[in-house]
């Protein structure tokens, strides 16, 4: 048992997943506070959040380069409403301070690993208006996307007759974003040359975040039995996700590893499970994704909550996996996945935001478990 993330950590390892098992609980974003800057001294230079990776670009300006405000990278920077966190400010706070004084290689940077979708999705229009003009076409995109309030309604995700997903717009704008994106690759000597390295690349991930939504809507346009469906929309999300890891991965190889904090349904080796209202889902997450395309590069810490009176969650039975974490630690800590004994599963938490409990199947594939005893969370009134 240990407080220091670092004993879990080895040299094969670029890309360490710390998960979560409620986004409500703020305890586990505090101790990611606390467990970054030591990852920092071992030579990360980078984390990555559930976050829109577009919106994050606000947020990586600032903390790198001091453009715009503290204010403005939390608001404009986060979706999903994370940016009204405390502890999210407090990163972004501290990883200004961190930077402000260092020179360009060894600044800490600053990504977001998901896409503007989840029950609602953008409109892909505003996505592929910025490649567009990057690359200095002249193609009618308003004219194909039509009103962006028809993309964003919850039925459009919801509804498969009332998605704009399958519509022959719909499959010429993604005719063209896949065009843009070839011509941003055939023209990079050129637009390079004429820009630089950064802008290329955020044109590029414009138009790839435009063609994940595009994929998205369509999927979301397709009928059948609701479980399938949603389960595909998770698999879609989880994919775009896998993805931009990989590219995030890709762009920081030569400066050193990175911190990726989610949710452990979507972060963990095994697949994907939850409960929706009448529905049950299944699909391989981010974390299954990666884990088979990087294997030993990638490792999973999972969250593990035991009482948290701010959402509801009383102190777990003694003979679930909770449980026995609950007598290894006051506060909390880190321990090995593999150290610890079968248990059985929780089933007192019954909201369907979560907590998710530990189950044998999510153990068996984390290198270790961060168990908060006590959350931190305050009560709605």
């Amino acid at each position: 048992m240990t407080q220091d993330i670092r004993t879990f950590v080895n040299d094969s390892h670029d890309l360490v997943a710390l998960g979560e098992p409620d986004h409500r609980e703020p305890a586990f974003a505090e101790i990611r506070n606390e467990l970054f800057p030591r990852l920092v001294e071992r030579g990360f230079r980078s984390i990555a959040l559930e976050s829109d990776r577009v919106a994050a670009f606000a947020v990586d300006d600032f903390v790198r380069d001091g453009e715009g405000s503290l204010d403005s990278a939390m608001s404009d920077g986060f979706s999903h409403g994370f940016g009204a966190f405390p502890a999210n400010r407090e990163l972004v706070a501290w990883m200004r301070e961190y930077n402000a004084d260092r020179p360009p290689a060894e600044r800490i940077s600053f990504h977001g690993i998901d896409a503007p979708f989840e029950f609602t999705a953008e409109s892909p229009r505003r996505y592929l208006t910025e490649t567009r003009d990057y690359l200095g076409l002249g193609l009618d995109l308003a004219s194909l996307a039509g009103d962006d309030e028809r993309w964003s309604r919850m039925e459009a995700v919801t509804d498969p007759a009332q998605s704009p997903g399958d519509t022959p717009e719909a499959l010429r704008l993604r005719a063209i974003a896949d065009d843009m994106l070839t011509e941003l690759y055939a023209r990079a000597p050129e637009l390079i040359a004429a820009t630089s390295r950064a802008q290329w690349d955020r044109a590029r991930i414009h138009a790839t975040t435009g063609l994940g939504l595009l994929r998205y809507h369509r999927q979301a346009a397709q009928p059948g039995q609701d479980s399938e469906r949603w389960s595909r929309l998770s698999a879609v999300r989880d994919s775009i996700m896998a993805q931009n890891l990989l590219d995030i991965r890709d762009h920081e190889a030569d400066r050193g590893p990175t911190l990726v904090y989610g949710h452990n349904i979507h972060l963990q080796r095994n697949p994907s499970r939850m409960t929706m209202g009448h529905m049950a889902l299944t699909w391989s997450g981010t974390g299954a994704i990666l884990a088979s395309l990087l294997g030993d590069r990638y490792a999973f810490i999972a969250g593990s909550l035991g009482r948290s009176d701010g959402i509801g969650l009383q102190a777990p039975d003694p003979g679930t996996h909770e449980g026995r974490l609950q007598e290894r630690f006051d506060t909390w800590g880190l321990i090995a996945a593999d150290t610890l004994d079968p248990a059985v599963e929780r089933t007192d938490t019954t909201s369907q935001q979560g907590p998710f409990p530990l189950e044998q199947a999510l153990l068996d594939g984390a290198d270790a478990v961060l168990h908060v005893s006590v959350g931190r969370a305050v009560a709605d009134n």
